[in-house]
């Protein structure tokens, strides 16, 4: 069941960044000016789809390394706890 679960969200993360590749984020005015500044010659938008993807992947992969950090430090660990059966006195 573990193995299942690592394997489903391991087959999420592989087709999000499919997606993002094939995806371009740009307002319509943006695109109207680069599109015209490419057809005049200018280099002015050649990375812009890459800039505004790489924008758009920070937070998560933020919000991910904190949630792992998370994970890791929280987690239940199977440590077995021997103590005496006597009362203990803290003072």
């Amino acid at each position: 069941m573990k193995h299942s679960k690592t394997l489903l969200a391991l087959l999420f993360v592989v087709a999000f960044i499919l997606v993002a590749n094939t995806t371009f984020a740009q307002c319509s005015m943006c695109q109207a000016t680069i599109e015209s500044n490419l057809k005049a010659g200018g280099k002015t938008g050649s990375g812009l789809n890459s800039g505004i993807m790489y924008l758009l992947a920070a937070p998560y992969l933020v919000v991910a390394g904190v949630g792992l950090l998370w994970y890791k430090k929280y987690r239940k660990k199977n440590i077995a706890i021997d103590m005496k059966a006597e009362k203990i006195n803290l003072n």
